[in-house]
């Protein structure tokens, strides 16, 4: 499969987010709590997200994850508790995957390659947005935008 990769600048989106450590394993239930706890806020405060939810990888240590949970929000927000306001960057080489969340790799591999080749160092951090909901998409239609934030 061909990945349509590209470069995109933008401000950085302000975000709240929660940040944890959690294995492979317990990471879909990580998520929905994460962005359960955000939506609440979120509600309390009046507001509603202004896009889809995403997920930072900080790491790829499948039994101890960093991961930053979150949704971009129109402006900056305060935290509270684990809820911290935080934001989405705004240079990233970025690629869009549809299918299965577990056969992503391809997609990283070729937005790796991509980045590479076009001369930008990678943070070395891993976002991704979630365009559907799993339990409502079948997991082959499922839309998930990849980024890296790039180095200056």
């Amino acid at each position: 499969m061909t990945y349509q990769c590209e470069i995109r600048e933008q401000p950085a989106q302000p975000a709240l987010s929660i940040r944890s450590r959690v294995s492979v394993q317990a990471l879909p239930q990580e998520i929905g709590r994460a962005l359960a706890a955000i939506a609440m806020h979120l509600a309390s405060c009046g507001e509603v997200p202004a896009g889809a939810p995403f997920v930072a990888y900080y790491n790829m240590d499948m039994q101890d994850m960093e991961v930053e949970i979150g949704f971009p929000v129109s402006r900056q927000l305060p935290g509270e508790g684990e809820i911290q306001s935080s934001e989405l960057p705004g240079k990233v080489a970025t690629c869009l995957f549809v299918g299965p969340y577990s056969e992503s790799r391809p997609a990283y591999d070729a937005l790796t390659e991509w980045t590479e080749k076009q001369g930008y160092e990678p943070t070395g951090i891993a976002y991704e947005i979630y365009f559907d909901d799993p339990s409502q998409t079948p997991p082959e239609e499922l839309k998930t935008r990849i980024m890296f934030p790039l180095k200056p």
